[in-house]
């Protein structure tokens, strides 16, 4: 390896910024090549003059953001995806401006990782619910009902946990729907899950603590997590989710896991409940804290009595916040979503909530307040439930006849997008890349991998209809291979 520079001597916390910046630098520059295996910790730190916990803490830093990658009794190597990376930066994507802090730097640096999408969407993009049928003028007539002095006290300052009606409204739903039992006050109304994770990361995490987190897995929660300084350790995915055995042995210092028991994105895997009471002992046992989003949990095809509760629903599940939205369930543009914390963290919460934008809009809880209570979203569910199971074997249709047959993809009872995996060293970034030059949007699987190397890809069926699935799947289907 190229020696890279001495390190003066500077506060610890500077400095191991300082050696893991040199690192990043000399492999986006190709000082470091795919690869190249990194000199012992010991010997690292000793050229350089630093301490080895400040390699490691570089190191690890690295590696949770795929710049480099572990190999079981063998070292540390430059990984070949961020090489690839690096070599061929995305289009639009610039250096983070200067001037800013280390947290500012870690948070504009999210971009080359995660690249929120904000144009309108199209065949096949996951995470888009039906919207074109939404109950628009039920929401509006709900809306005019308000008195006028509803209206004006939704119009003052109001409480950043969120207004009662609603937060009373959302616990109900919960044990209704997901089987949850928690009290009305430990709702805290947010803006989406995204929002969610990030109130969790800065309240309950610090600098360099170790994050479990999904691979392949959503880049959203890393890039949260990367942005506040934790590292995002990946665990590997298996057919009962996360390997929480592994992870226990491979990061014994893990502070949090974040999971998607119910639909794991982006794989649709199911946790089982030996694999659920694993990972509730594992909390227990390391005091650590399990991060349940259940991002399209209400999308399960089957009778009531077949659909999956939620994990923080089962005993012992103390150490679980539960994250939800009404994104997927209603529409995007909405932006409420809430999370369910132990009532010893409300508090704090809704403080922080306060610091980020003081609370949600009060007429849209209002609205969503009665929505829910006078039982529209239980029925806009069911119809959603309805239409997105026909649209999925519409596109399970449309792509085995593109494809003469040679294309199956498996039926799911749950969730908005299915899965087509192919084989690891398929490249799988090629045909998603001429999908979107002919306007159909087809994520490549490697895109939601830290380290895994299972390729394939993402096709989304909830927000289209059956025209625009099978004139997508006809771009779509002579890209695959067989």
């Amino acid at each position: 390896m190229a020696r890279t520079n001495s390190v003066s001597a500077r506060p610890s916390s500077t400095l191991r910024q300082r050696v893991y910046e040199q690192l990043r630098s000399a492999i986006e520059q190709g000082r470091l090549r795919a690869g190249t295996r990194l000199p012992p910790s010991r010997e690292h730190a000793s050229s350089l003059g630093v301490s080895r916990n400040t390699v490691l803490w570089a190191v690890q830093r690295l590696q949770a953001e795929g710049y480099i990658e572990a190999r079981v009794g063998d070292g540390t190597y430059v990984s070949q995806a961020a090489a690839a990376a690096t070599a061929a930066p995305a289009p639009g994507l610039v250096a983070p401006p200067r001037g800013l802090s280390r947290r500012g730097q870690l948070i504009a640096e999210t971009a080359a990782r995660w690249r929120p999408p904000h144009v309108a969407a199209r065949a096949f993009r996951i995470g888009a619910p039906e919207v074109a049928t939404f109950p628009f003028a039920l929401w509006d007539r709900l809306a005019r009902q308000a008195t006028p002095r509803q209206r004006s006290a939704g119009a003052q300052y109001l409480d950043p946990a969120g207004e009662p009606a609603l937060r009373e409204a959302i616990a109900l739903w919960l044990w209704a729907s997901r089987g949850i039992r928690c009290d009305a006050a430990q709702v805290v109304v947010c803006s989406g899950s995204q929002q969610g994770i990030d109130l969790i990361a800065r309240l309950l995490l610090d600098v360099g603590d170790e994050v479990l987190v999904e691979d392949p897995g959503y880049p959203g929660i890393r890039a949260s997590l990367l942005g506040h300084g934790a590292l995002a350790r990946p665990v590997d995915m298996d057919a009962d989710g996360m390997r929480i055995d592994d992870a226990a042995t491979r990061w014994p210092a893990a502070r949090m896991a974040v999971v998607t028991p119910t639909h794991q994105f982006p794989t649709g895997v199911g946790m089982g409940l030996a694999r659920r009471q694993a990972l509730l002992q594992w909390a227990r046992a390391q005091d650590a804290w399990v991060v349940e989003d259940d991002y399209d949990g209400e999308f399960q095809y089957g009778s009531a009595a077949q659909r999956v509760p939620a994990l923080c629903s089962l005993p012992g599940s103390e150490r679980v916040l539960y994250v939800g939205t009404f994104s997927k369930t209603l529409h995007p543009g909405l932006r409420l979503g809430f999370v369910v914390v132990p009532p010893a963290l409300v508090e704090a919460f809704a403080m922080a909530r306060a610091i980020t934008d003081r609370h949600a809009p009060g007429d849209a809880q209002a609205v969503l307040a009665r929505f829910i209570a006078e039982g529209h979203l239980l029925r806009h569910l069911r119809q959603m439930r309805e239409l997105y199971q026909a649209r999925q074997q519409v596109l399970i249709n449309a792509l085995a006849d593109a494809t003469e047959g040679a294309v199956h993809l498996l039926p799911s009872d749950r969730g908005m997008h299915l899965l087509y995996e192919a084989s690891p060293g398929t490249d799988d970034e090629g045909p998603s890349r001429k999908a979107l030059d002919a306007g159909v949007m087809l994520a490549p699987l490697s895109r939601y991998t830290l380290q895994s190397p299972r390729k394939g890809w993402l096709l989304g069926y909830a927000g289209f209809d059956a025209a625009e699935l099978a004139g997508a799947a006809r771009i779509v289907g002579p890209l695959l291979p067989r």
